[in-house]
């Protein structure tokens, strides 16, 4: 997923433009496009998780003190960065966030976006019917297992993710793009109840 999130966004950056990635965790999906793109570009990661903030700024630590990169403790609930971005990257992050305020986080996104510019988007989705849903959560339950998680891992994470995990329906995230005036939607990447678009602004 990350391999796919960086090969594409990086076809949409623009130099002198800044690269968002909201909920940037340690900086990861950062990290392979600052390497390609250098100091053509301003690099803004935003979190709210201390642990991940004090882990992306020790990370960028250098860049952070010559102005190349950015970490900022922002909720996006109630602020968002005020940047010309070519590419914003929101991977597996808006899941977490209340329903009622997704679409105004979106738009703010198209709004911040110069011509040309993309969003990326990663969620985690609900399957547009309820038994084929399931069948995808025990599919990927399965893979964790297969990778050595136990079931009182699986079930662990699970419950700790109820009611703060809120995934919605891969129409429903269209629609949400769609309504902020993003015209051109693909989904480039799927793996079981995940998802990734990419969505331009013209």
């Amino acid at each position: 997923m990350r391999k796919s999130v960086f090969e594409v966004g990086s076809r949409y950056v623009k130099h002198k433009t800044a690269v968002l990635d909201l909920g940037c965790s340690r900086g990861e999906s950062l990290a392979p496009l600052i390497r390609k793109f250098g100091m053509q570009c301003r690099y803004i990661g935003i979190e709210v998780s201390k642990p991940m903030l004090a882990e992306a700024i020790r990370r960028y630590q250098g860049m952070i003190d010559t102005g190349i990169v950015c970490i900022r403790d922002t909720d996006l609930r109630h602020d968002f960065p005020q940047e010309d971005a070519s590419l914003i990257m929101s991977v597996l992050t808006l899941q977490f966030i209340p329903i009622n305020y997704r679409q105004e986080i979106i738009q703010k996104c198209y709004d911040s976006l110069v011509p040309g510019g993309a969003m990326i988007l990663v969620e985690k989705i609900l399957g547009a019917d309820a038994k084929v849903n399931t069948v995808l959560v025990e599919q990927y339950h399965q893979l964790k297992a297969e990778n050595g998680y136990s079931k009182e891992d699986i079930d662990r994470k699970s419950l700790s993710l109820e009611g703060v995990l809120v995934p919605v329906t891969a129409r429903w995230n269209e629609d949400l793009l769609r309504e902020a005036g993003f015209r051109s939607i693909d989904c480039f990447w799927r793996y079981m109840n995940f998802a990734a678009w990419v969505a331009v602004k013209r």
